[in-house]
């Protein structure tokens, strides 16, 4: 039996990357999946390619009558919702004495706006199912190693994923007070092979005054102990595992997932 199978996931930022891969590693692991995005045309694509188990809806993470139209997609086509995958992210690469207030803004409410809502909006949908899962619905938030350390490169990236990290830490006791079954977990990638690992090595070679992207993905590398950097199915197993009844006794931790990167 698949790990997921009956289960039923819906996951931001799902057209490509991280959140495509989960929606694959999901399906394969016997779960329906409901993929949203902004990126109208690539989550299309991506449900087209999962078959019957996928279909894409238009989610700006930061608009809760969006999420609430995912959420009713999510029970209409699939009978309930069991995972929520916080997955829709920004990352802006800039110093944060460079960023303007409107920049901020932005990417304050699709990495914080956006998971707040997603949770608050998913709350009665995931309950109403959690109830008749021998180990509850499940929340998986999408984190970073820099909302676990500090970033040079991004303290403002830092400063959002460091309170996703707190948010899933909290929201898992606020449940657990309240009698609800669902289960709170973040995961913490490293460096990973997508467009936003990329941008990551545009930003340090910028801000060192250079366009050497080659030195700056060595510099990462470097970083890696493990000697290699991630590549998406490192963290949409992860996530499977977190929103399987596998992980049942885990609540409001964190899973790092770094090749070693903050183990010094």
């Amino acid at each position: 039996m698949n790990s997921l199978d009956g289960k039923v996931a819906l996951i931001s930022g799902a057209a490509r990357g991280i959140g495509a891969e989960t929606a694959r590693c999901m399906v394969a692991a016997g779960a329906r999946v409901v993929i949203g995005d902004v990126l109208l045309h690539e989550g299309q694509a991506t449900a087209d390619a999962l078959g019957d188990a996928a279909v894409f809806t238009p989610l700006d993470v930061t608009d809760p009558t969006q999420w609430d139209a995912a959420i009713a997609l999510a029970t209409a086509r699939f009978g309930g919702l069991d995972i929520l995958v916080n997955n829709a992210g920004l990352f802006l690469g800039r110093d944060f004495e460079e960023v303007t207030l409107e920049e901020w803004q932005k990417l304050a409410a699709v990495n914080l706006t956006g998971v707040w809502l997603g949770t608050k909006q998913a709350v009665p949908a995931l309950k109403a199912r959690g109830v008749d899962s021998a180990q509850g619905s499940a929340i998986v938030n999408l984190a970073s190693v820099a909302g676990v350390v500090g970033s040079d490169l991004d303290p403002l990236y830092s400063m959002t994923k460091g309170g996703v990290t707190l948010f899933t830490k909290s929201t898992a006791l606020n449940f657990g007070r309240k009698g609800y079954r669902i289960r709170v977990n973040s995961i913490h990638p490293g460096v990973i092979r997508t467009d936003m690992g990329t941008q990551t090595f545009v930003a340090r070679a910028t801000q060192h005054g250079s366009n050497d992207l080659a030195a700056s993905e060595k510099v990462a590398l470097a970083g890696h102990p493990i000697g290699r950097l991630g590549e998406v199915e490192d963290i949409a197993k992860g996530i499977v595992f977190l929103a399987s009844d596998d992980a049942g006794f885990m609540t409001g931790s964190a899973m790092v997932v770094d090749g070693g990167m903050t183990a010094r």
